[in-house]
């Protein structure tokens, strides 16, 4: 035992403090006493330290500042946490696996990846989430909150990740290249369906015939054969259809007086409601002109 920490002895734990101001604030811990409050917000601490530390939350105080950029932080050990941006060192290493960190939040965090906890939980509908981001995330899902707004058309999205997706639509960027073909794509998930074209995978499986298909949206208009579901319905009359391109057709044939291909058959001088028919007509008459 220290000598000079040993006059200093916590009677209920025994810890021993190097100094009786030392061991006055130890004896807090025992004692739950906080005397210094937050004159903003009545928050208390057990020392003048934590307090002058969280007052840096009211007044915007952040005396610590990176000698390598503009950063600056409210506390120190942000500070030491900001310095791996520039050093690249992730002292923090997972016993699990080859991953590194720069801080041990991130770590912790990632830690729950092998654990599967997910200590973060939806008061309203139970969901349970590894971190809280996505809890408050998942949230707006309740709250119909999108504080998210595009400048130029004024949409709103629920998460940045679908507004920076949605300005494309804006910008015409598309960062997703194809390897075999060189087609592009705003978004990575319709390059990865474009990609089924080349494999030729079929991963949507019918579990009534098993075909399959490479879109699930192909899967579902497949499913209607087997359902009989039309789900597609004339305002027009009491006709239903299983595809939207069908009730068009419909519509264009029974309901309009317009023929949407004003193009004759030079042969007939007849007027087609396809083009296809068209064509095929086109076909007869030439053969039967020879």
């Amino acid at each position: 035992m220290n000598i000079h920490t040993a006059e200093h002895k916590c009677s209920e734990c025994g810890t021993c403090c190097v100094s009786s101001s030392q061991l006055v604030v130890h004896r807090r811990s025992h004692s739950q006493e906080k005397p210094f409050e937050c004159t903003v917000c009545s928050k208390r601490f057990t020392t003048s330290g934590n307090l002058s530390q969280h007052s840096r939350i009211h007044n915007g105080e952040k005396p610590y500042k990176c000698s390598l950029c503009d950063k600056a932080f409210s506390q120190s050990g942000h500070l030491n946490s900001h310095a791996t941006v520039h050093t690249g060192e992730k002292p923090h290493k997972c016993p699990l696996c080859i991953k590194a960190f720069s801080q041990s939040g991130a770590l912790n965090i990632h830690m729950r990846v092998h654990t599967g906890e997910k200590p973060h939980k939806c008061t309203l509908c139970n969901e349970v989430f590894s971190q809280s981001g996505n809890l408050n995330r998942h949230m707006r899902v309740h709250t119909g909150e999108k504080p998210y707004k595009c400048p130029l058309c004024n949409e709103v999205f629920s998460q940045s990740g679908a507004l920076n997706k949605h300005m494309r639509v804006h910008t015409g960027e598309k960062p997703h290249k194809c390897t075999l073909c060189n087609e592009v794509f705003s978004q990575s998930g319709n390059l990865n369906k474009h990609m089924r074209v080349h494999t030729g995978e079929k991963p949507h499986k019918c579990p009534l015939c098993y075909e399959t298909f490479s879109l699930c949206g192909n899967l579902n208009r497949h499913m209607r054969v087997h359902t009989g579901e039309k789900p597609y319905k004339c305002s027009l009359c009491d006709k239903s259809f299983r595809q939207s391109g069908s009730l068009h057709q419909h519509k264009r044939r029974m309901h309009s007086n317009r023929r949407p291909y004003h193009s004759h058959c030079p042969y007939s001088g007849k007027l087609f409601e396809t083009n296809v028919e068209l064509k095929h007509r086109v076909r007869i008459d030439s053969d039967t002109k020879l």
